[in-house]
């Protein structure tokens, strides 16, 4: 789909349809007011006869007669004074839906005097906002379908004017980054467990450095992991036919001795449990189960496009989990390249024992922050359900800067504690540490034993497993999620 910025006036302007802001019982604005003129009143008629109100996050779409355009979607945005981020995605999301529903190939979007509440840069959200849910319902995952999905929409122009302009063209910039990060966060979650391997993933990784100047790749093999005594990992690895892997993406945007952000991602390309076997029931969307993985790979494609001045590196622990003659079982201990040991009692609570030994090979990059992503626990789910993901972390500072960026994003977060009372149910009689913490707090014993192997750099974890796919059903696929938090943090926040 090509996009564009254009100052023009919206009567002379000529495209398929016209997405239209209108605030609730406010009085037009000028850019309503020279198109109304120019339709000679037809666009107060048209409100009159629909009783179009202008509720928040309310899109209508009608025809109109003797315009360049052949219809005009009304996106009620509620009242001007408290617009905000959340109500302008509600109807973003909406006029998407009729764009696509109406076949719609060429279309405008009036970016004009949309002050959002407390930004200081609202033309540039507004228009990477609009962008993203456009391309976010024209995307489809058809690559194993006889039949192709196709999307009418072809040209997007968004409209502003000249004191704007360059503001709405970062928000072009921007949202076309994180639509491509998103998309292929999103194809790398809803690739089969057959296609989508630690390999192939590592795969993935050396195409985007080698299109990429400024970034450089390092992949561990199982080993590289032996000769680094990472026990933990490969007690994950050594049940499956397909190697685990390490995979290192670094981003030098910076200056040379720039302390680097790092995004580590839990990749579990498919997560039977292991010997403690999961319910066959739905075993299937546990190829999601990569999808902290596919976060990283998704953030660092949107990195790649927007070249920011900062040392980044994504890190992806890869492995499947499989039952075997030689797979873990419940009550091995295994030591990790910490030295920490860890009695495993549920070889289900694999992700953890994957991610604490990549977070002890982090500590050599001296990081300014660490956040991990991964879909670690369905206790999650039953604490926050579908719409935030969990966050937990051993920095104030670095937590706030997360559920900060996550709202601005409209991908928001919760933080939920950590402490000695809960870290205390993940002591093991006969270990350092047990792998699983007891029936309470699953979501945060899961954190503290991540927190173990994070001591030297201030570390966020969120927990995604409510957040990274959608079950079930026909809707059912990866979300992309949360690309938006982890982009905006890394862009905004991160210092």
């Amino acid at each position: 789909m090509k996009y564009n910025t254009t100052v023009r006036k919206l009567s002379v302007i000529k495209a398929d349809c016209v997405c239209l802001p209108v605030f609730e019982n406010s009085h037009f604005s000028e850019n309503e007011q020279e198109l109304d003129s120019a339709l000679n009143g037809a666009l107060k008629t048209l409100i009159k006869q629909i009783d179009f109100k202008g509720n928040a996050g309310v899109a209508s779409l009608s025809t109109l007669q003797n315009a360049n355009f052949k219809n005009i979607i009304l996106m009620g945005l509620g009242k001007k004074d408290d617009l905000s981020l959340s109500t302008f995605q509600k109807a973003a999301n909406k006029t998407a839906d009729l764009l696509k529903q109406n076949n719609i190939k060429t279309a405008v979007f009036a970016n004009i005097d949309l002050q959002l509440q407390a930004c200081a840069q609202s033309e540039t959200d507004t228009t990477s906002v609009f962008l993203q849910a456009v391309a976010s319902k024209r995307y489809s995952f058809d690559k194993y379908k006889s039949t192709k999905n196709t999307s009418t929409l072809s040209q997007l122009s968004i409209q502003t004017n000249k004191a704007s302009q360059n503001a709405c063209k970062q928000g072009l910039e921007h949202g076309q980054a994180l639509s491509m990060g998103m998309s292929k966060a999103r194809d790398l979650g809803n690739e089969p467990g057959n296609v989508c391997t630690p390999t192939y993933l590592a795969s993935e990784a050396k195409a985007l450095v080698a299109a990429n100047k400024e970034m450089s790749l390092k992949v561990l093999e199982e080993k590289d992991m032996q000769k680094l005594d990472m026990g933990a990992f490969l007690s994950v690895s050594k049940g499956s036919i397909e190697p685990g892997k390490l995979i290192i993406i670094d981003y030098k945007g910076g200056k040379k001795n720039d302390a680097p952000h790092v995004l580590l991602g839990k990749g579990i390309t498919f997560d039977t449990g292991g010997i403690s076997l999961k319910p066959g029931a739905q075993m299937d969307e546990m190829k999601y189960d990569m999808c902290g993985a596919a976060s990283v790979i998704g953030v660092m494609t949107a990195i790649a496009e927007l070249k920011p001045n900062k040392n980044i590196i994504g890190v992806i622990a890869a492995a499947e989990n499989m039952p075997a003659g030689n797979a873990s079982k419940p009550g091995d201990i295994v030591t990790t390249a910490s030295g920490q040991t860890v009695e495993i009692l549920n070889t289900d609570a694999e992700g953890r024992l994957v991610l604490c030994d990549a977070l002890t090979y982090i500590e050599r990059f001296k990081p300014a922050s660490v956040v991990d992503i991964a879909t670690l626990t369905g206790a999650c789910i039953v604490a926050l359900g579908h719409h935030r993901s969990g966050l937990m972390s051993n920095n104030d500072e670095l937590a706030n800067l997360l559920l900060t960026a996550g709202k601005q994003a409209g991908d928001q977060a919760w933080q939920l504690p950590i402490g000695p009372e809960y870290d205390e149910q993940i002591n093991s009689p006969f270990a350092d540490m047990q792998n699983i913490g007891g029936k309470g707090a699953g979501t945060i014993t899961a954190a503290c034993f991540l927190a173990r192997f994070a001591k030297q750099f201030p570390w966020a974890h969120l927990d995604i497993a409510g957040t990274a796919w959608v079950s079930g059903g026909m809707n059912k696929g990866a979300t992309g999620r949360p690309v938006p938090l982890l982009l905006n943090y890394l862009l905004k926040h991160a210092s």
